[in-house]
């Protein structure tokens, strides 16, 4: 039986982001999550989770070599068999030691692996569909993306909490939640060698000297586009605060009661992370894009703007009050990712509104816009476990909130440089 185009990404599309979102989240969330489980103090957590954040940085970088060797199918198989191994390791590295550098440097790989995985799966989205089919299949690979973010996020830590709580040991939770991460992965792999197409156009580079030509050619076009201090400045500094609450705000829920913190369990954690906030989130993402449709650019950034910034007030309320009930918390978290979900649209949009006057190089500049995004917010997020044990729980989030101003600031001359209508339905 011969399947059509479309029946057959059915068979991959869905699996192949949820093998993108998932190890994603492990490295970005639920490694900090489990550092701060394991004793590791929050400015070291704080650091070594947004060092770890460096290869989806700087993927862009390698990207072409990804072209230059090997079938894009090769390169997918490849890293999601390399991420089960990764993921088994790290499992029988917290059985036997608990916390160590070897298990960061696991993590190091495993993120490596990711965003590798990641430019191969976005070059086969694009060789494997059609435009029809790319179109269709947009919002598909973008709900299977979040799907796995919520499983690994709230699973995992669920999981390794009820280990913890029914056997007492919190090694042995952690342990049995990673090698479930490495059987799913592993699982998706022997899938998709039988379900992967191989398109005609997914073939090794042969010209590649071209190859490096035409990538340099794009980088340095990059950096000629009109207003482009302004636009990196904006995707350094736009999500100033929103890159240091991320890293402090699941350690501030784990910290005991005497140390300022709420002193949630892992269970309590995993389930706030696995329902209230990711359909928050979700929802919050959703009627961004539907203000933007309707309103267009100019009318929506500034009520985008303040959704990604002034929620962060909850976390102010959370460290003064410091609520018992999980409903407080719970309706505290779901307000401050509704915002976030929102709020992102407009850094979707600004850089989706750059790209389109990139020419040949849409995609290019926009994973370069990516990565720098990325980046901004990794050295910022490095700090911010120095800044929350030098001014406490209460003072740090206060702090946070003086950092939202930048975001308005650079937001000011961005406005000029998109298109008034951009992203309405009429433009």
């Amino acid at each position: 039986m011969i399947l059509s185009g479309k029946t057959r990404a059915w068979l991959w599309v869905p699996t192949a982001y949820f093998a993108e979102g998932g190890p994603f989240m492990a490295v970005s969330t639920v490694s900090a999550i489990l550092f701060k489980s394991l004793g590791m103090e929050d400015r070291y957590v704080a650091l070594w989770t947004s060092l770890m954040m460096l290869p989806w940085s700087i993927k862009p970088l390698w990207a072409p070599f990804v072209d230059m060797f090997r079938t894009k199918r090769q390169w997918i198989l490849a890293t999601q068999l390399l991420m089960a191994l990764l993921f088994t390791a790290m499992a029988g590295l917290i059985v036997s030691e608990s916390l160590s550098l070897i298990l960061i440097g696991v993590f190091f790989l495993l993120a490596f692996a990711s965003a590798t995985h990641d430019v191969a799966v976005d070059g086969f989205y694009l060789i494997a569909l059609d435009k029809h089919e790319q179109a269709f299949f947009a919002g598909i690979r973008g709900t299977f993306y979040r799907i796995a973010s919520v499983s690994v996020q709230g699973g995992l830590v669920t999981l390794a909490g009820v280990v913890e709580h029914l056997h007492g040991s919190l090694r042995s939770g952690w342990a049995l939640s990673l090698l479930c991460a490495a059987v799913a992965m592993g699982g998706v792999f022997l899938w998709h060698t039988l379900a992967l197409p191989r398109p005609a156009g997914d073939c090794a580079a042969t010209r590649q000297g071209g190859v490096l030509s035409e990538f340099l050619e794009s980088f340095l076009s990059f950096f000629r586009m009109k207003g482009i201090i302004w636009i990196l400045l904006f995707l350094f500094l736009f999500r100033l605060a929103e890159a240091q609450l991320g890293k402090i705000a699941a350690l501030f829920l784990q910290s005991s009661r005497e140390q300022g913190g709420l002193g949630l369990s892992l269970e309590a954690i995993g389930t706030l992370y696995g329902t209230v906030g990711p359909i928050a989130l979700i929802a919050g993402g959703i009627l961004g894009g539907v203000l933007v449709a309707s309103r267009g650019f100019a009318k929506c950034i500034w009520p985008l703007v303040c959704a990604i910034n002034l929620p962060d007030i909850v976390y102010v309320y959370l460290a003064v009050e410091r609520p018992a009930s999980l409903w407080a918390v719970g309706s505290c978290i779901a307000v401050e990712q509704f915002g976030y979900g929102l709020g992102y649209t407009a850094v979707l949009l600004v850089m989706v509104a750059l790209a389109e006057r990139s020419g040949k190089f849409k995609t290019s500049h926009f994973a370069i816009m990516t990565g720098v995004t990325i980046l901004g917010m990794m050295l910022i997020g490095g700090v911010s476990g120095y800044m929350a044990e030098s001014l406490g729980y209460t003072g740090f989030f206060w702090y946070v909130m003086v950092c939202t101003i930048p975001s308005f600031l650079v937001t000011i001359p961005i406005v000029k440089l998109i298109p008034a209508e951009f992203g309405s339905k009429s433009n």
